[in-house]
């Protein structure tokens, strides 16, 4: 049952990241992997995988927090546009030094470990209950500050209050904990955390981001269920990687977005 669990987290923490970035930018084009935490989560996956020092899910922890730490540590210096245009850069930086770790992968089982893991699936190959532990303490944590800090998101998003950079570094750390805590075991998931929020955008005007939270949660977790049931059960005798798939299914959601436009 833990791979049902981890579909239900995935589509709480993922989109709900995604409305946390949203609010904090002002902008519906904010996404989780913005700053780097999907590429650092890959080379954390990808050095842990090759040389066998860690588990692929601490590989990917660590990595991501270092990231975390770094882009926390310079959001406190540059504005909101700029720390957007390193984030892309560094993330850009971080993903070049991923792709030279895959291409000398000792082996071609190692290779293909590392590749279904960034894939992304629920399978959950070589967790450990520790992973476990430290996975569920991170989502614990991150979802519990996203709703303390629910009031201020939303009154700096409706531009009554301006967020210090010490506050935005402090948020921006506690989302990536959020996101870390099921990429690292699931790997890296995208759609969920962009398309989902902004749905949610045209459904429910941005004046309350708990609104906000609950609507894409909900939304997320459906649309993450589904592309398992067809990724576990209607798979027609192939592999279908959850990133993949769900791109897919989500098209007529993307669809929608484009057509209607959003808040």
């Amino acid at each position: 049952m833990l791979n049902i669990l981890y579909v239900i987290l995935c589509g709480i923490a993922l989109p709900v990241g995604g409305v946390q970035m949203q609010y904090l930018w002002r902008n519906q084009l904010g996404d989780i992997y913005s700053l780097g935490l999907g590429s650092a989560a890959c080379l954390g996956a990808a050095a842990a995988t090759m040389s066998g020092w860690c588990s692929l899910t601490v590989g990917a922890f660590i990595c991501q927090a270092l990231c975390a730490i770094i882009v926390s540590l310079v959001a406190l210096r540059l504005s909101t546009s700029r720390l957007i245009t390193f984030g892309i850069l560094f993330g850009t930086f971080i993903g070049s030094i991923g792709t030279i770790v895959v291409t000398n992968a000792p082996t071609g089982d190692l290779l293909k470990q590392y590749y279904l893991w960034g894939a992304a699936n629920f399978k959950l190959q070589g967790v450990t209950a520790f992973d476990i532990i430290l996975s569920l303490a991170m989502f614990a944590a991150g979802l519990t500050v996203a709703l303390l800090c629910a009031k201020k998101l939303t009154q700096h998003n409706k531009g009554e209050i301006e967020l210090s950079n010490a506050a935005k570094a402090g948020i921006l750390f506690m989302i990536s904990i959020l996101v870390t805590s099921v990429v690292s075991i699931c790997g890296t998931i995208g759609f969920v955390s962009l398309g989902i929020p902004n749905l949610a955008r045209i459904m429910i005007k941005p004046e309350d981001i708990r609104k906000q939270y609950a609507l894409s949660a909900g939304m997320g977790t459906v649309l993450v269920m589904v592309t398992y049931l067809v990724v576990e059960y209607c798979n027609f005798g192939i592999y279908l990687p959850v990133s993949a798939t769900m791109a897919i299914i989500a098209l007529p959601l993307m669809a929608f977005i484009f057509t209607k436009g959003t808040n």
